[in-house]
C-alpha cells in the first residue's frame, strides 16, 4: 500500500503518459488487431462476431486496455482492489453495447456506440441496487481524456489544406457565429454555465467529440456531458434523414448541399450517410467541411481551457479573484497539451506511411475508451439525473442553437459554394 501511494500524479498528466504510451507503442509496431463488431444477421453474429478468433482479439483488447488502465491507477495513487473487479465488469458491458451498435440495424440509423454503452449503462444502474466498491471502481474521467488524447491522433493540419479557402472559411463563420449564439441563448435561459459550455461546443463544433472535450477542459460533470450527448445523438437522426430530402425539393446544388450538410450536422458518420444520400459531390464537400470544423476542436479546446480556468474558479479571496499564470497552469487541465501534441506529432513529424499504418488500431482505441467511459456514466447514473424539470431549459437552448446553426450555414453555404 506505501509503495502504491508514493507514486503519485495528477490525472491529467497520468493521462498524457498513458495516452503517449499506447500511441509509442503503435508506432514501434505493437498494433492492437480490431475484433470484428459489425453484423447483419444471427448467422453472421455466431460466425463472425462469436467467432473463437474474433473473441481472442476482444480479450487480447481487454488485457491491453486493462494493463494500461491499471498503470493509471498505479499513477494516479488509486487502490487496486476495487479497479480489479470493476474493470471487467465495465469492459464486458461495454463490448456487449458495441456489439449491439454493431448491428446493421444500428448502422441504418447511424447510432454510435457511446449512446449504447450509456443506455446500457443506465439501464443497470437503475435496475439494480449497484454495490458501491463497482461504483467506486468506475474511473470514467480517466477513460475520457485517454479517449481525448488519442483523439488528437486523427485531428489532421493538413485537412486543413484539403478543405480549401472557402471550407475554412465556412469552418470558421459557422463556428464562432453558431458557438457565441449558442452560448447567448444558453444565459438567457440560465443554463447553468457547465452545460452552457458543452452545448455551444457540441452545436458549432463535431458534437459528440467537442462536448467530451469541453466537459474535460472544464472538468464538467458526467451527466451533464451525458445529457448534451443524448441531444446530439437523437436530433443527428431527423437532421441526417430529412436535410437532403429538403436539399432536393428546393432543387439546391450539391455542393451547396454537402457544406449545408457537413456544417450543421454534429456527427461525422451522419454528415457521411446523409451526403451519399445526395450525391457523389455532396459527399465529398460535406466531408471537407466537417474535417476542418474537427481541426478546429483543438483550437477551441484550448482557448475554452484557458478561459474557464483563468474567469470560473470559484476565489477565496480578492486577491486570487484574477489569478497569476502560476495558479493559470495549475488549473489548465494538462490532457489538452497531450490531445494538442498528438495532434503535431501526427500532422507533421511522422510520415504519411507510419501514420496509415497505426490509424485503424489508434482510432478503435480512442472509440473503445469513450465507450468505456460512458458505460461508466451509465452505471453511476439515474435517469431522473438526465431527464427531470431542470433538463427543459438545455434541450430548449440546444434545439434553438441547432435551428440557428441549421439556417446560418445554409446561407454561408450559399455565399460561398454556389
Amino acid at each position: 500500500m506505501t509503495s502504491v501511494t508514493k507514486v503519485k500524479l495528477h490525472e491529467d498528466w497520468v493521462v498524457v503518459v498513458l495516452g503517449f504510451i499506447i500511441i509509442a507503442l503503435a508506432i514501434s509496431g505493437v498494433l492492437l488487431p480490431v475484433p470484428a463488431l459489425g453484423w447483419k444477421n444471427a448467422d453472421e453474429l455466431g460466425n463472425k462476431v462469436l467467432s473463437a478468433h474474433n473473441l481472442w482479439l476482444i480479450v487480447l483488447q481487454f488485457l491491453f486496455v486493462g494493463a494500461i488502465g491499471a498503470i493509471g491507477v498505479f499513477l494516479s495513487g488509486k487502490r487496486f482492489g476495487d479497479y480489479f473487479r470493476g474493470f471487467p465488469i465495465v469492459y464486458i458491458l461495454t463490448i456487449l453495447a458495441l456489439i449491439l451498435a454493431g448491428s446493421s440495424q444500428a448502422k441504418a440509423l447511424n447510432l454510435e456506440g457511446v449512446i449504447f454503452s450509456l443506455v446500457l449503462g443506465l439501464a443497470i444502474s437503475n435496475a439494480f441496487d449497484l454495490p458501491q466498491w463497482l461504483r467506486d471502481s468506475l474511473s470514467t474521467e480517466l477513460f475520457v481524456k485517454i479517449g481525448l488524447v488519442l483523439l488528437g491522433t486523427s485531428v489532421i493540419f493538413a485537412d486543413i489544406l484539403k478543405a480549401g479557402s472557402l471550407g475554412l472559411i465556412q469552418s470558421l463563420v459557422v463556428v464562432t457565429s453558431v458557438w457565441y449564439f449558442a452560448y447567448w441563448v444558453c444565459k438567457k435561459l440560465k443554463v447553468d454555465d457547465e452545460i452552457a459550455m458543452m452545448i455551444s461546443s457540441a452545436v458549432s463544433i463535431c458534437g459528440v467529440s467537442a462536448a467530451i472535450a469541453t466537459a474535460g477542459a472544464i472538468k464538467g460533470d458526467s451527466k451533464k456531458l451525458s445529457y448534451v450527448i443524448s441531444m446530439v445523438l437523437i436530433t443527428a437522426i431527423p437532421m441526417m434523414i430529412f436535410m437532403p430530402v429538403i436539399a432536393g425539393y428546393f432543387n439546391f446544388p450539391q455542393e451547396v448541399t454537402g457544406a449545408w450538410l457537413g456544417g450543421s450536422i454534429d456527427t461525422t458518420g451522419a454528415v457521411v450517410a446523409s451526403g451519399t444520400l445526395v450525391g457523389e459531390a455532396a459527399l465529398k464537400i460535406s466531408t471537407i467541411v466537417k474535417f476542418s470544423q474537427n481541426v478546429l476542436l483543438g483550437i477551441a479546446a484550448f482557448a475554452i481551457s484557458i478561459y474557464w480556468t483563468y474567469t470560473k474558479h470559484p476565489a477565496a479571496n480578492d486577491a486570487e479573484k484574477k489569478p497569476t499564470l502560476k495558479v493559470i497552469w495549475e488549473r489548465f487541465p494538462k490532457f489538452v497539451i497531450g490531445f494538442i501534441a498528438a495532434s503535431l506529432l501526427f500532422s507533421f513529424l511522422l510520415s504519411p506511411a507510419t501514420g496509415a499504418a497505426v490509424k485503424d488500431s489508434l482510432k478503435n482505441l480512442q472509440g473503445l475508451w469513450f465507450a468505456l467511459a460512458f458505460t461508466s456514466i451509465g452505471l453511476e447514473t439515474k435517469f431522473a439525473d438526465l431527464f427531470n424539470k431542470e433538463s427543459r431549459k438545455p434541450l430548449y437552448a440546444f434545439l434553438a442553437a441547432q435551428t440557428f446553426n441549421i439556417f446560418v450555414t445554409l446561407a454561408i453555404a450559399f455565399l460561398l459554394f454556389r
